[in-house]
């Protein structure tokens, strides 16, 4: 290949339009702001951590670091500088990678302890020809423990000359007592606004005509990557051979058509389960990918819960959507309410989850669909409250949480204090307050509940416990106890609470162990009785249109109400 030829040869987006200097670098304002700053003055720090997600220029605020200290200018006499490096030997020799005292390292190849030991070698040596040593350790948590620990000493107390640059994606994997030797900047994902703004620039240079929608469609794409979104710029740029249109970028990135995707959520929300099936099954022979449908449902539903929680209008809310949609999404929004809305975000979420382990993703994203339009027919809050107090109740798109009381006929209530929704219904209520022991004499113990209170007041908390669960009485009488012990009930019960009667009533108990069939034990006889509150409970009217309105629903306690 001639000189000619590999001069032109093509450079991705992402290294032609890789920033140069601080004034280039785009959405680190605070980053920026504080290294030009510290070159400013002079109080530049012997070592730096960048963090971030991939692509947000870790690595390339790290040799905008390196040339900005080892700035000399075209005579070579300038000092450091925040501004431009074009006309500086020693800068092109950095932004080329060939200088021989700027030494990058990618720490995800080499690992090791020899590998550090090779740096620490050349460090006590002045730099050739620049002002620094610049030492820039990319994915540095992924060095061991052990070259870690062989860096400690020279990264608390470098030489004058030395400058380290670390960059990771990982930053909780780096130690803290290497973190403690650096200046961190977390370096933030670029908005969408910057990135579109940006790749329009890109556009511009390269002579590209692009739709407005579909550079934003690329910015959305990016995640806050900068790097991520040129890369998609440049397959758009290969594909479209001309003018980058909407319609190519949709189809490149496996998008739905936003339109439709406000068709689809429209239909669920209105619980039209045909119509929301024949657009899921368009979408999907359009090319639209089923996990991206859903991750585009999620960006709707936290796009029409913002309309509704920010006190604004939508435009000021999403200025860079469509009029028709943003205003269509703001309708949807306030016909629906944030209590639905939050219901469907969950279901998106798990959904979302569901289909990255599906065989067939498909037929996940359609159940998950199908589960959206069941839940849109459940009733809202107000809806059951309203009803329930009224004496009637039907069913309403919404969440779900109720409440009501119906008599038992024996002067007390069945409490239902709640109702959740999700596949199946749970009707939950308060616990049922369980009969307490009353204070008894210590020589009027007539039931087996006045032992356990009489062990109870006085701190035998274990005793009266093992009594509850273990004792199926025989016979209670003065001074002697007679029970058939239940499964699993201590075998030195009759022993300990005879000793312990005895102790507490000043006079001298028998208890034995009988093999006659005895009564239930006082924990068994609170579930029968909780058992029959919960029959009564389902027998009242109200609380079976509850359960009626609610498949798979189930009492799970009962809350017992004076009138």
């Amino acid at each position: 290949m001639s000189d000619n030829q590999e001069n032109q040869a093509y450079r991705v987006l992402a290294r032609k339009y890789r920033p140069q200097n601080f004034d280039q670098l785009i959405g680190q304002d605070a980053l920026v702001r504080t290294l030009t700053n510290a070159i400013s003055s002079g109080r530049v720090a012997h070592a730096f951590m960048l963090t971030g997600v991939r692509g947000v220029g870790k690595t390339t605020t790290a040799r905008i670091i390196a040339k900005a200290l080892n700035y000399t200018g075209a005579d070579g006499t300038a000092g450091p500088t925040t501004g431009p490096t074009d006309d500086c030997a020693v800068c092109q020799a950095i932004s080329e990678d060939r200088h021989p005292d700027i030494m990058e390292m990618d720490a995800a190849s080499r690992t090791g302890v020899d590998d550090i030991r090779e740096i620490l070698d050349g460090v006590r040596y002045a730099p050739t020809s620049a002002r620094y040593k610049v030492y820039i350790i990319d994915e540095v948590h992924m060095l061991s423990k052990n070259a870690f620990n062989a860096l400690l000493k020279t990264l608390e107390e470098p030489p004058p000359h030395v400058k380290f640059i670390f960059a990771t994606t990982e930053i909780r994997k780096v130690p803290v007592t290497v973190l403690s030797r650096c200046q961190r900047f977390d370096l933030r994902r670029v908005d969408v606004d910057t990135l579109l703004q940006h790749y329009k620039n890109v556009c511009a240079k390269e002579n590209v005509a692009a739709e407005d929608e579909a550079v934003a469609m690329i910015a959305r794409a990016a995640d806050g990557s900068v790097r991520d979104g040129l890369s998609i710029l440049d397959q758009a740029m290969a594909l479209s051979d001309g003018d980058i249109t909407t319609l190519q970028v949709r189809s490149m990135l496996g998008l739905a058509d936003r339109t439709r995707l406000l068709d689809l959520m429209e239909a669920i929300l209105g619980g039209k389960g045909e119509e929301a099936m024949t657009v899921m099954a368009d979408l999907y022979r359009a090319g639209a990918d089923p996990q991206t449908v859903l991750q585009d449902l999620l960006d709707i539903t936290h796009l029409m819960s913002k309309f509704l929680t920010i006190k604004a209008p939508p435009m000021t809310v999403e200025p860079n959507m469509a009029d028709n949609e943003r205003n269509r999404a703001a309708d949807m929004a306030a016909k629906t309410g944030v209590s639905a809305l939050t219901r469907v975000w969950q279901i998106l979420l798990k959904g979302l989850n569901e289909i990255q382990h599906s065989p067939n993703p498909q037929a996940t994203a359609e159940m998950v669909i199908i589960r959206l339009i069941y839940a849109a027919d459940l009733p809202d809050p107000a809806t059951v409250l309203k009803q329930l107090k009224d004496g009637t109740i039907v069913s309403a798109g919404g969440g779900a949480r109720a409440s009501a009381s119906g008599g038992n006929g024996g002067g007390a209530a069945a409490s239902v204090t709640s109702i959740s929704s999700g596949g199946g219904a749970k009707i939950a209520a308060q616990p049922a307050a369980a009969s307490q022991p009353v204070a008894v004499a210590n020589s009027n113990l007539e039931t087996l509940s006045d032992v356990v209170g009489l062990l109870e007041q006085n701190g035998a908390m274990i005793l009266a416990a093992n009594v509850v669960h273990g004792v199926q009485l025989v016979r209670l009488e003065a001074g002697r106890l007679e029970y058939q012990p239940a499964e699993d009930a201590d075998p030195k019960l009759a022993q300990e609470l005879g000793k312990k009667l005895t102790q507490l009533t000043g006079q001298r108990w028998l208890v034995s162990v009988s093999m006659k069939q005895g009564q239930p034990t006082l924990a068994r006889q609170h579930d029968m009785a909780v058992e029959a509150e919960r029959q009564t409970a389902m027998a009242d009217p109200v609380v079976a249109r509850i359960l009626a309105t609610f498949p798979g629903a189930e009492i799970l306690s009962i809350e017992k109400e004076d009138d």
